[in-house]
């Protein structure tokens, strides 16, 4: 008897549907055919304890199971549930009359359990775009396949559950998730808030300047300055994410298997801060399976390097093509995939190995060779990349003692929202272009062109404080986002003052004068 159940492989953020063929004759024998890697091979073990544990006699049987399309590589214990339904129903126990309605996936325990999987986002997207009737999940993934509308998504406890659903026995509702009320119930809750901060009016403000217009921004300054605190508290400052950029964001931590159980959509930006031994290939995304690095973890959200010079060299450089192009390309020997990675790159670092030079309270022990050699580990294409460079100062024991609390995320994050209102109208007829730190430089010159004045006032900062020729366009976005953010259309000469202000790396005597 020939039977057919429907699962799907994800690959990169889509996912192809997968047709599972169970034919059953006569014989002992078992054959899987279909490019199924070890997990998929070892399902067999798992099911027949499976099936004997939940009370059925497992078929004494040849049985032949291909796996369609044949050359598309087959990765995972996803492939357990559909198996074992198809194995089931070739042998009577299980009614094959709906199978081709739904699609299932699914890992099963030797005790018939059913256990999460990952990457069911894109399985739900492919089953509706395929017009499937449902989808069967373990009951954790439940709450995220659902997410999917025009889809009845059913999430099930055991192997025991399904074979009830198919054979009638049993009636079940579809998960409910009202996608919207759970989206923006979430969006403003923050345990850390800028209201914690002392001091640091100076790095707050150009905080406030890269969250507006989405700049990525590197903070210099002593330990214990509170350059990973602040940055910590750059999500509570950041436009609340759209639905769209929810689903997106959502859909790379389900293929990656970062999502908590339970969970249905993202509706925070994403903060990544990954340690500086991580490697490169978990930086950008890879392994066998190609899965999402870093760099697509924080996509729509913050990724921040702390002690930035400790990373290594080859880590550091790979950066440079997703902070360009905000995608990242991973091939293998027989595909390649693409995963988004739009985010904004926050960094800190020391302004050298001991930590204190320039600060006024420590005695600096490093020689001016090593003070070079450390600051030299940021390349210039990569800091080329960055267009806030931020001073962070000691903060003085009278800041510290006061009691009152500093300025809430909640009013800076509304001054943030305003000016990205405008870049969106803005860019409204441009296409992947939201804010102002994407902009290109033709747009540069046709949105950012400041006043005959102002220009005369950058070509003397440019070349009186040997600012490189890369800082030009660099000051010009940020000027365009300081202007937003007053809601003044023409750039003026203090917006072009405020932002030269912000190019400290560029400066030619920036590690000889300190901090």
């Amino acid at each position: 008897m020939l039977v057919k159940t429907f699962c799907a492989e994800v690959m990169g953020l889509e996912a192809t549907t997968i047709t599972i063929e169970v034919n059953m004759t006569r014989g002992v024998m078992f054959h899987l055919s279909g490019l199924a890697d070890t997990a998929v091979k070892e399902s067999y073990d798992r099911i027949r304890a499976a099936i004997t544990n939940i009370g059925f006699k497992p078929p004494t049987a040849e049985l032949t199971i291909n796996l369609s399309p044949a050359d598309i590589r087959k990765e995972g214990s996803g492939y357990d549930l559909p198996l074992a339904i198809g194995i089931l129903a070739a042998h009577g126990k299980v009614n094959d009359v709906m199978l081709s309605e739904y699609m299932m996936i699914g890992e099963l325990g030797l005790d018939g359990k059913l256990k999460p999987v990952s990457g069911v986002l894109s399985v739900a997207i492919r089953a509706r775009k395929e017009q499937f009737k449902g989808l069967i999940v373990p009951r954790e993934n439940a709450r995220e396949a659902a997410v999917v509308n025009n889809l009845d998504v059913y999430g099930m406890d055991n192997l025991s559950d399904v074979i009830s659903f198919f054979n009638g026995n049993t009636h079940l509702e579809p998960t409910f998730v009202d996608t919207r009320k759970e989206f923006y119930e979430h969006q403003y809750s923050f345990d850390l808030d800028f209201a914690d901060v002392k001091g640091q009016e100076s790095v707050k403000r150009a905080l406030e300047i890269a969250a507006a217009g989405g700049h990525n921004i590197i903070m210099i300054g002593p330990p214990g300055s509170g350059k990973s605190m602040m940055a910590k508290r750059l999500p509570s400052i950041l436009p609340p994410l759209t639905l769209a950029e929810s689903l997106e964001t959502t859909q790379v931590h389900s293929v990656a298997g970062k999502l908590s159980s339970g969970t249905s959509l993202i509706s925070q930006r994403p903060f990544r801060s990954p340690h500086h031994t991580v490697s490169q290939v978990a930086m950008t995304g890879g392994t066998n399976k190609a899965q999402p690095g870093e760099v697509s973890l924080a996509h729509n959200g913050v990724l921040f390097l702390d002690e930035l010079p400790e990373f290594s060299k080859s880590t550091l450089e790979v950066l440079r093509q997703p902070l360009e192009d905000r995608k990242i390309t991973i091939s293998r020997a027989k595909y390649t995939v693409e995963y988004p990675c739009s985010f904004m790159f926050v960094a800190s670092m020391n302004p050298c190995p001991c930590g204190y030079y320039g600060d006024p309270t420590h005695h600096c022990v490093c020689t001016p060779g090593q003070i070079s050699r450390y600051l030299s580990k940021i390349s210039g294409p990569l800091l080329d990349r960055i267009d806030l460079h931020c001073e962070v100062p000691v903060v003085p024991f009278k800041e510290l003692a006061q009691m009152q609390p500093g300025e809430p995320s909640a009013t800076i994050r509304e001054r943030v929202i305003k000016a990205r209102q405008i870049q969106e109208k803005r860019y409204s007829d441009i296409k992947s272009i939201h804010c102002n730190a994407q902009m290109t430089e033709r747009m540069v010159h046709q949105f950012a062109e400041p006043d005959t004045q102002s220009l005369e006032m950058l070509r003397m900062a440019m070349e009186r404080l040997s600012l490189s020729a890369r800082a030009y366009s660099r000051i010009l976005k940020v000027a365009r986002t300081i202007a937003d953010l007053e809601s003044v259309e023409q750039i003026q000469g203090h917006h072009i003052a405020e932002a030269i202000g912000y190019r400290n790396l560029d400066r030619g005597d920036w590690a000889e004068r300190g901090l």
